[in-house]
């Protein structure tokens, strides 16, 4: 019988996924480096979950029976993508199963930061009401603004129809350029990076962390922004350089950010970030909700039975697609 190995996780619900594992399959639920992991693991044919630490040449001489890592996340940055490749293991991400979680974060966060929601909320319960001195507050609309979002894909694009709907004028960096009649369809046009820093009102990050993206945000792009601009980052923490972001934020060189990921995790609570008020953070759960607790084993669990009847794999990451299409 073909064995799964599924690395047990505080972001998923366990019994969902033993409920939706396939039929005629040994599913091993075990916590990361567990002695009941690292059993399973030598028998494994298939690896799903999330990566709780660096999966180098070590995970992979330890399974030599894997024939898939199925992430059920859309990130793969701690996923040793040359050491998949000697072993020659497709790594496949979730397919876009977080992928309307993380756009709706977004929105959350630009809707949080432009209307000082968590001020106004620690204001009510302080029984300040509308705080000390309500006239020097100044709240902003989405509606009209410029978003810019850099990194157009699966989430990228629900971010920028989500855009749209609330009102916002959608432009894109990404190097990967969409043609006209789906930039028509979509409603954004490509902007190069510096056109979109200079003219967003709203930059919002969406690519995945590699060498190339690594501080791609740092002193000189957040120079280029306007300085009634915000910045919101729900995709990897050091796609932007932190201590070039906090000096930015406290010298009013941009007014406002909207974080939910962090350089290092779980960050500091000696973060100096956290003693500004023009920031509000949460703590990486753009991604997991209830509802996509389904989609996401849903389709880790498909590609793995494709896999098992030997077709090809969906959702294999860009840097390994060469050996497997």
């Amino acid at each position: 019988m073909p064995k799964i190995l599924l690395a047990d996780s505080p972001l998923n619900d366990t019994p969902i996924a033993q409920d939706m594992a396939p039929s005629g399959f040994d599913l091993t639920i075990a916590p990361p480096a567990s002695t009941e992991f690292n059993a399973a693991l030598a028998e494994a044919e298939y690896f799903v979950g999330l990566t709780s630490g660096p999966m180098s040449d070590d995970f992979f001489r330890a399974a030599p029976k894997l024939k898939l890592v199925q992430l059920v996340s859309a990130g793969y940055d701690r996923v040793d993508i040359e050491a998949a490749r000697r072993a020659k293991v497709p790594v496949s991400n979730n397919g876009g199963a977080n992928s309307t979680a993380v756009a709706e974060h977004a929105i959350l966060l630009m809707l949080a930061v432009n209307r000082r929601l968590i001020w106004q909320h620690t204001n009510v319960v302080a029984g300040r009401w509308r705080g000390n001195d309500f006239a020097s507050v100044k709240l902003y609309e989405l509606h009209g603004k410029t978003l810019g979002i850099i990194g157009l894909g699966t989430i990228g694009k629900k971010v920028a129809r989500l855009g749209r709907a609330f009102g916002l004028q959608v432009q894109y960096y990404d190097t990967v350029r969409l043609t006209e009649d789906a930039e028509d369809a979509l409603g954004a046009r490509f902007r190069s990076m510096p056109e979109v820093l200079r003219s967003s009102d709203i930059v919002s990050l969406h690519v995945p962390l590699t060498p190339a993206t690594r501080k791609m945000i740092g002193a000189k792009e957040l120079g280029l922004m306007k300085p009634s601009a915000i910045l919101v980052n729900t995709c990897r923490g050091p796609v932007v350089d932190e201590a070039a972001l906090y000096e930015a934020l406290s010298n009013g060189k941009i007014t406002a950010a909207g974080l939910d990921v962090f350089e290092e995790e779980p960050t500091s609570p000696r973060n100096p970030l956290f003693g500004l008020d023009n920031v509000i953070l949460t703590p990486h759960l753009a991604g997991p909700t209830w509802d996509n607790q389904f989609s996401r084993f849903r389709n880790a669990f498909d590609n793995v039975q494709r896999v098992a009847r030997g077709d090809k794999p969906l959702w294999v990451i860009p840097e390994m697609r060469d050996l497997f299409y």
